[in-house]
């Protein structure tokens, strides 16, 4: 199964990038990094430059039934970023939608508050999103990982970059049940 990493082109955590990464191509699945502009993405370590990553596809020209399922990594300006650009947020909405399963760490849910996907859901974030998460209509909690089945879609969130072991094993078990349509 292919799945869309969607991520700004600058501002992504590196490990909440990498790390789910990681995780999806041990189970044989094809991770697809998909930004708002093609070349390449600069990842950060917080605040601090990291490394650079190949972007594979640009949101422009995906759409989210390309792709089984949805990871949006953190960092704080990359959720910023992407909830500003209109294909990046019509790409998430996207995947709702289309009651395909999308997982979201740290800030990311920002993105989802743009793409007002969280009404009558629960989630978990990194703990400045609380409100916006509640004004967008959402429940949020403060767990390592939290796995809402409300809705067409089922919604894997995490708060923080230590939660990263939970999140992947949670994802991963998620996006396996939704590609074989187990419910």
């Amino acid at each position: 199964m292919r799945i869309a990493f969607l991520v700004a082109p600058e501002g992504v955590e590196q490990v909440e990038l990498t790390a789910p990464w990681k995780a999806v191509t041990e189970t044989g699945d094809i991770p697809v990094l998909v930004s708002t502009k093609a070349g390449e993405i600069q990842a950060f370590n917080h605040l601090d430059k990291a490394d650079t990553f190949p972007v594979d596809a640009v949101v422009d020209d995906v759409s989210a039934r390309e792709f089984g399922a949805l990871v949006l990594p953190g960092g704080v300006a990359n959720p910023d970023n992407l909830r500003m650009n209109d294909a990046a947020v019509a790409f998430v909405k996207g995947f709702f939608e289309a009651g395909l399963p999308v997982a979201a760490i740290c800030h990311a849910p920002w993105t989802l508050v743009e793409a007002d996907v969280l009404r009558g859901r629960t989630l978990t974030s990194w703990p400045s999103l609380r409100t916006d998460i509640r004004n967008a209509g959402g429940t949020h909690v403060d767990e390592e990982v939290h796995v809402c089945d409300a809705g067409s879609s089922t919604l894997i969130t995490s708060r923080k970059p230590a939660d990263l072991p939970a999140f992947c094993r949670a994802f991963v078990t998620e996006f396996a049940k939704a590609e074989s349509g187990a419910s």
